[in-house]
C-alpha cells in the first residue's frame, strides 16, 4: 500500500514532488529477485554487469595506447564511414532510434528522436551541431576521458552526427580548463582533415564538414543547451525561454542540435554493430554501455564503462575495491552527479543505475557521476557545499533561483551548526519546492533536490543536530 498523496511523475528536465516509498518482499527459493519501488516492480530475469571487453565502446579509456589517427584506425574508429553515411539520413537516424540510446549528458532524452527534430528540408539557413564538452557538473569526470585518450571517436561522431542533420558545422564547446583535452581534440581534427576524413569532401562522401573548438569561461549554467547557445555567440551564459527549440532557433538564429560528448562519441560504433547489439544491454529503454564516475570514499576512484542496469553495489565492488571500511560503513550515495537526491544505503543495497529505476527512488542517473559517502561524512555539511555551490553557479535572470538559491545556503549553512528550530526543516524544504520547476532552466531544480533528497532520507539527522544544540551539546 502506497501512504500518501501522490504527485506528477518526474518528466526530463524537472521532477514534481511524488511521495513513494520502497517496499520490500521475500524473494521465494528459486525464483528471480524482484526489486519492487512505489507502484512499478521490476523483475531481473537476467543480471546485468560485468561488460564483456568484447562489447566495450571505449577501448583506450585509460590511455595506454595512441590517441591519435593511427591508433584511433587500429582500434576500429573510421572503419565503413563511408558506407555509413551513403545509407543516408533517414537511414542513421532510424538505427539510432531502434538503439534506444539515451542522452549521457543528464537528461536521458532518446537521442534518435532529438536528431530527428532538425528540418529534413533547408530554408536557406545553415544547420549547426554543437557539442556540449563543458563537463560542469560535480563529480563528472567522463567526457574529459574520451577528450583526452579517444578524441577521435567523438570527431567521426561528429561527422556522422551532422550528415544526419544536414549540419555542415561542428562546434565543440569545451572548458576552458580542459587545456590538455582541447589540445589533443585539435590534433585530432587536423588529423582528420589531413587525411580527407573531415573537409569539403569528408571520407570521399563529397559531404562538407568542419569541426571548430570554442573554449569556455567556466560557468556551470553554460552546460545547459541554451545558455550554452549564447556563450557560443559571445554572450553572457544565460538560458533562453523554450519555444523557440534550438532545432528552429538556435546558434546564430539557424537550427541547431546541442548534444552530450559521450552520445555522439557512441554513434559510429553503433551504426558499425547495428542497434539490436546497442540495445540487448541494459534494461528495456535503459539500453546499452554507459561511463560511470566514482569518487568519495571508495577504495580505487575510478572512471569505468558498465552496461547499464548494473547494480550499484555491485558497480563499486567490482570495480572500486567498494566502500571504504566495507559495504556495512556506507552512509550515502549520489548517483548521478552533485544536482541530484542523496540515497541512503537502505536504498542502495539493490537499487540499478539506470534512468528508469533511479527516477523511481526519487533520485535520477545524471551523468552517472557516483559520489560515495561513508560513516565519516557530515551529510549535512556535504549537502549544505552543494547549496553552496548552486548559490554560486545561479545566472540571477530567474527570481526562484536568484533569491531561493541564497536562502537554501543558508539555512543549510545554520543547519550545519543546529542553529535552527524543528519547524524550519519545514520551511527549508517549502522553499526547495517553490523553486523546483519555476525556473527557465534546471538549474533551479539542480539547487533544490540535493536539499530535498537530505530532508527525505537523513531527517533525523537534521533533527538530532538541532536538538543538540538547543541542549548545549554543540
Amino acid at each position: 500500500e502506497i501512504i500518501g498523496k501522490g504527485r506528477e511523475a518526474f518528466c526530463c528536465v524537472c521532477a514534481r514532488r511524488m511521495l513513494q516509498r520502497v517496499l520490500s518482499s521475500a524473494v521465494p527459493a528459486g525464483r528471480a529477485p524482484v526489486v519492487a519501488v512505489a507502484k512499478r516492480f521490476y523483475t531481473t530475469e537476467r543480471s546485468y554487469g560485468n561488460l564483456k571487453d568484447s562489447d566495450r565502446i571505449f577501448t583506450n579509456l585509460y590511455g595506454e595506447e595512441d590517441f591519435g589517427l593511427k591508433g584511433a584506425i587500429k582500434r576500429g574508429d573510421w572503419d565503413k564511414t563511408k558506407e555509413i553515411i551513403g545509407k543516408g539520413r533517414d537511414w542513421i537516424i532510424s538505427e539510432m532510434k531502434a538503439s534506444g540510446l539515451r542522452g549521457r549528458g543528464g537528461a536521458g532524452f532518446p537521442s534518435g528522436l532529438k536528431w530527428s527534430f532538425m528540418p529534413k528540408v533547408s530554408d536557406g539557413r545553415p544547420h549547426y551541431l554543437v557539442i556540449n564538452a563543458d563537463e560542469g557538473e560535480p563529480g563528472t569526470c567522463k567526457d574529459r576521458e574520451i577528450m583526452r585518450h579517444d578524441p577521435h571517436k567523438l570527431i567521426e561522431g561528429c561527422l556522422i552526427a551532422g550528415f544526419a542533420m544536414g549540419a555542415h558545422t561542428t562546434y565543440i564547446y569545451i572548458r576552458g580548463e580542459f587545456v590538455q583535452e582541447a589540445r589533443h581534440l585539435q590534433i585530432a581534427i587536423d588529423q582528420a582533415t589531413e587525411a580527407g576524413l573531415l573537409g569539403n569532401d569528408a571520407c570521399g562522401t563529397g559531404f562538407k564538414h568542419n569541426i571548430y573548438i570554442h573554449k569556455g569561461a567556466g560557468a556551470y549554467i553554460c552546460g545547459e543547451e541554451t545558455a550554452l547557445i549564447e556563450s557560443l555567440e559571445g554572450k553572457p551564459g544565460k538560458p533562453r525561454l523554450k519555444p523557440p527549440f534550438p532545432a528552429n532557433i538556435g546558434v546564430f538564429g539557424c537550427p541547431t542540435t546541442v548534444t552530450n560528448v559521450e552520445t555522439v562519441a557512441v554513434a559510429p560504433t553503433i551504426l558499425r554493430r547495428g542497434p539490436s547489439w546497442f540495445a540487448s544491454l541494459g534494461r528495456k529503454n535503459n539500453s546499452g554501455t554507459k561511463l560511470f564516475c566514482i569518487s568519495g570514499h571508495v577504495n580505487k576512484p575510478c572512471t569505468v564503462e558498465e552496461e547499464m542496469s548494473i547494480p550499484l553495489r555491485e558497480l563499486l565492488e567490482r570495480h572500486c575495491g567498494g566502500v571504504r571500511g566495507g559495504w556495512d560503513n556506507l552512509l550515502g550515495v549520489i548517483p548521478g552527479g552533485s544536482s541530484v537526491p542523496v540515497l541512503p544505503k537502505s536504498i542502495c543495497d539493490n537499487v540499478l543505475m539506470d534512468f528508469d529505476a533511479l527516477r523511481d527512488v526519487k533520485s535520477g542517473l545524471g551523468t552517472a557521476a557516483v559520489i560515495v559517502m561513508d560513516k565519516s561524512t557530515d551529510m549535512i555539511a556535504a549537502i549544505a557545499r552543494l547549496s553552496k555551490f548552486y548559490k554560486h553557479e545561479s545566472c540571477g535572470q530567474c527570481t526562484p533561483c536568484r533569491e531561493g538559491s541564497p536562502w537554501l545556503s543558508s539555512v543549510m549553512d545554520r543547519m550545519v551548526v543546529g542553529d535552527a528550530k524543528l519547524e524550519e526543516i519545514d520551511m527549508l524544504e517549502e522553499i526547495s519546492y517553490q523553486i523546483e520547476g519555476h525556473t527557465i532552466c534546471a538549474l533551479g531544480d539542480a539547487a533544490a533536490w540535493p536539499v530535498q533528497g537530505l530532508i527525505r532520507h537523513f531527517r533525523p539527522l537534521l533533527e538530532e543536530r538541532i536538538r543538540k544544540r538547543q541542549a548545549g551539546l554543540i
